[in-house]
């Protein structure tokens, strides 16, 4: 579908990247934010059609759209982990106040269509709805939804505004307010409980605000409450409720909907909309968004013969650029964590100096996200690292999650103070690094009286033991789990992170207690079985031991998978391994993953892969392919990494993130960007001096815009000479016409700019890259 996207005007040198994305690819089977093409890059107004998000079980299933679905139950206008609500859908005929069922659509108002009639493409999206002889199209801008709806001839033409049902990832609704506020427009509010802030955050809501301005006066309206009506009622509060607009309309009549977005008031809704919509219209704002996604993709322009790539390359950056949107208003407000609205500082000219998002965790996104986003978008990076400073200054506290202003903490962990420190050892430190600094470390050792919304609510047990005992922990909802193996490795990594960032402050007390703390994997390393292995408070290794065994001690995972998880120190995780089992281990890991597709196989689930030896559908595995590098193998980092690009990633509804695994919020299409250029780091950037380890780049020649505020240089070119599919191996390299010899590089020696160049060939050169293997904790000064 999307190579033939060329719809909208092209910029001098044809390069038009948002033509190669295909929204529909991993669509079947996709979280609640993933489908919602009707967007522009971190926008609060996502626009997206729904087939399945209505009374929706919540948490955070797939749900909102699947491509295996042939109806559609309305288009929905918030998109956020946690986060949904207010609906519209354009019917004719009788009024029905329901949507119907994906069995039976004609038990409501939902509408079936055929595929052929369906258009996705950044910044825009179409269909025509069979049942009501209508076409619908939305676009947006940051904070606004526009839709166009084109009616056939009718006396009973009509738009359903659902307000009042759980939608999507949002939980139950506990009041939702809407009134016809002048003749054709209407304003309301939606507060929700989402699953996750019910032990995160219980005192807290969601509330989202709107305001919707038509270019067509209704004849009449009404509310409801389920299919109950209310003819002439020009307003509605309470839960399952909503409200309809009648029209009559001639044969290919527009009625258009402008609609206002905010997290903070009406009021803020009607600027937001005033400021961003006023004197629009839909086609000049499709155009202006397609340009907004060729402007933010095109910072990275790959060239290659290949377009299957090309469009798994330009889907995956679409996909970390949607995720994780905006919060703030155009004056600077945001929703805080009290309850108040906080205000972004404004600049000179009046606008606000940053934005303020919401966003789910960043478990894994070091892997990814964070170092897709330091390369090519630090612009955005900076913004997201300020929008969490800010929380915690208010807090005291880190989130990793956050909804409107609450704690949505989805995996009981908090990454968020690596993070951090990565962002600043890019060299991205237009915050507050004092003030950023002593949050990230309190995130790292800090125990006393913290939120369980903050994470790491075992922390004081791998503070003052070494170690998290294997326990079951039960939380509010009933919800049982026992991470303590998981946690302590990750606690670990995230300490080695912040202790760098000690380091190069020059905080030597700090830098040596976090050392000490990144080491700790080592507590629940079982010299006898040679696995990371839960042990009980006593000290005794847990009894019945398979290391195959998920959830017991691990989050998402097993003990063959986390036991890899020493990303800041694969060196020192060789060392008790020893070479030779180490590679025999990451060897046979590979060729037997390959049999199941790197994941799940063909099974539709998001865990469908916790049981196996790798599993790339989930973040804790996304590093394993790299650990050749450290281990004298680099040969065969470039083969699996490359393999697993060309495999485990398709270009289909159903095959394009394994066959229905968990893309996240962009965490897989980050992960098939970087490693598609060549580029990875398994520390995700932890190290004070960060580098980047060599995989097997597809393109040809990889240009990326590096941001003169932040790095040296103008551009990044990577250049790959004798590039094929066979050819998958370097045989050579060079950066600025000097050799290299070692399968890893400097970043900062990258964002100075210049051109990196791979010779590649069909066999594997097993003296290349194997001098010097990459900086591991237990081998760096």
């Amino acid at each position: 579908m999307a190579i033939s996207i060329l719809s909208c005007s092209k910029k001098k040198d044809d390069f038009n990247p948002a033509s190669w994305v295909d929204p529909q690819i991993g669509s079947v089977h996709g979280r609640w934010f993933f489908y919602t093409p009707a967007s522009v890059p971190f926008g609060m107004a996502k626009l997206a059609p729904h087939t399945n998000a209505y009374g929706s079980v919540g948490s955070w299933e797939p749900c909102g759209y699947d491509d295996r679905h042939l109806s559609i139950e309305g288009f929905g206008h918030f998109h956020e982990f946690q986060i949904g609500g207010l609906v519209a859908m354009p019917v004719t005929g009788k009024l029905q106040t329901t949507p119907g069922t994906l069995e039976k659509p004609e038990t409501g108002y939902r509408s079936t269509f055929d595929k052929k009639d369906e258009h996705a493409e950044p910044g825009y999206y179409s269909v025509f709805l069979k049942e009501y002889g209508i076409k619908a199209e939305l676009t947006a801008t940051e904070r606004v939804g526009f839709h166009r709806y084109t009616f056939p001839e009718s006396k009973e033409s009509r738009i359903i505004f659902d307000i009042g049902h759980r939608q999507g990832e949002s939980s139950g609704v506990t009041e939702a307010t809407m009134k016809l506020s002048g003749k054709n427009t209407l304003e309301g509010t939606i507060e929700t409980y989402p699953e996750y802030l019910k032990f995160c955050d219980p005192d807290k809501r969601v509330k989202m605000y709107f305001v919707i301005q038509m270019n067509k006066t209704p004849e009449s309206y009404g509310s409801f409450v389920e299919d109950k009506t209310f003819d002439n009622q020009s307003e509605t509060k309470g839960i399952g409720n909503g409200m309809y607009v009648n029209f009559a309309t001639k044969k290919g009549e527009v009625i258009e909907m402008q609609v206002g977005l905010s997290y903070t008031s009406i009021e803020n809704a009607k600027l937001n909309l005033k400021t961003e919509a006023e004197g629009q219209s839909f086609d000049a704002v499709k155009v202006a968004a397609h340009e907004q996604w060729n402007e933010k993709l095109g910072r990275i322009k790959v060239e290659t013969k290949d377009s299957i790539n090309k469009v798994k390359f330009y889907t995956g950056l679409y996909h970390a650029l949607l995720g994780r949107g905006l919060a703030s208003d155009v004056d600077g407000s945001y929703p805080r964590h009290d309850g108040k609205i906080g205000h972004i500082p404004l600049d000179e000219n009046g606008k606000p100096k940053y934005n303020h998002y919401n966003t789910d965790g960043i478990w894994g996104g070091f892997w990814n996200l964070g170092q897709l986003w330091a390369l090519a978008y630090p612009d955005y990076l900076s913004q997201y690292i300020q929008s969490n400073l800010d929380f915690a200054k208010e807090t005291g506290w880190l989130h990793d999650g956050v909804a409107a202003g609450a704690h949505s903490n989805g995996v009981q962990t908090n990454c968020f103070g690596l993070m951090i420190a990565a962002t600043y050892n890019c060299g991205i430190r237009d915050f507050n690094v004092e003030e950023a600094y002593n949050i990230a470390y309190k995130n790292e050792t800090g125990y006393s009286n913290r939120p369980y919304g903050s994470g790491k609510y075992d922390l004081s047990y791998f503070v003052k033991d070494g170690y998290i005992p294997s326990r079951d922990t039960i939380i509010s909802n009933g919800w049982k789990f026992n991470f303590g193996s998981s946690h302590t490795v990750e606690f670990a990594y995230t300490s080695y992170g912040v202790s760098q960032f000690a380091k190069a402050l020059g905080k030597k007390a700090d830098y040596e207690k976090l050392m000490k703390q990144a080491g700790n994997w080592k507590n629940i390393f079982d010299p006898e079985t040679k696995f990371i292995r839960p042990r009980y408070q006593d000290g005794k290794f847990v009894e019945n031991f398979n290391p195959m065994q998920a959830w017991r001690g691990f989050q998402e995972g097993n003990a063959y998978q986390y036991t890899w998880y020493v990303p800041q120190d694969p060196a020192g995780l060789i060392k008790v391994l020893g070479i030779d089992l180490f590679n025999k281990r990451l060897e046979n890991t590979f060729n037997e993953s390959q049999k199941s597709t790197f994941g799940g196989g063909k099974n539709i689930d998001s865990f469908s892969g916790l049981e196996m030896l790798y599993n790339h559908g989930n973040q804790p595995c996304l590093h394993h392919s790299f650990l050749f590098n450290y281990s004298g193998k680099p040969w065969l980092t470039q083969k699996w990494s490359r393999t697993i690009c060309d495999e485990f990633y398709g270009t289909e509804p159903l095959h394009g993130y394994g066959f229905g695994q968990d893309e996240d919020q962009g965490q897989l299409g980050a992960w098939f960007v970087m490693v598609s250029m060549g580029l990875f780091d398994v520390q995700g950037h932890a190290a004070m001096n960060p580098t980047f380890q060599f995989g097997s780049p597809l393109f040809d020649k990889v240009t990326i815009k590096l941001d003169k505020k932040y790095y040296k240089g103008d551009e990044l070119v990577i250049e790959t000479k004798n590039n094929s599919k066979q050819n998958m191996y370097i045989q050579s390299a060079s950066f600025n016409g000097e050799k290299i010899e070692n399968a890893w590089i400097d970043r900062k020696k990258l964002t100075d700019g210049g051109t990196l160049i791979f010779d590649m060939g069909a066999n594997p050169n097993t003296n290349w890259g194997v001098k010097t293997p990459p900086p591991s904790m237990s081998t760096s000064k």
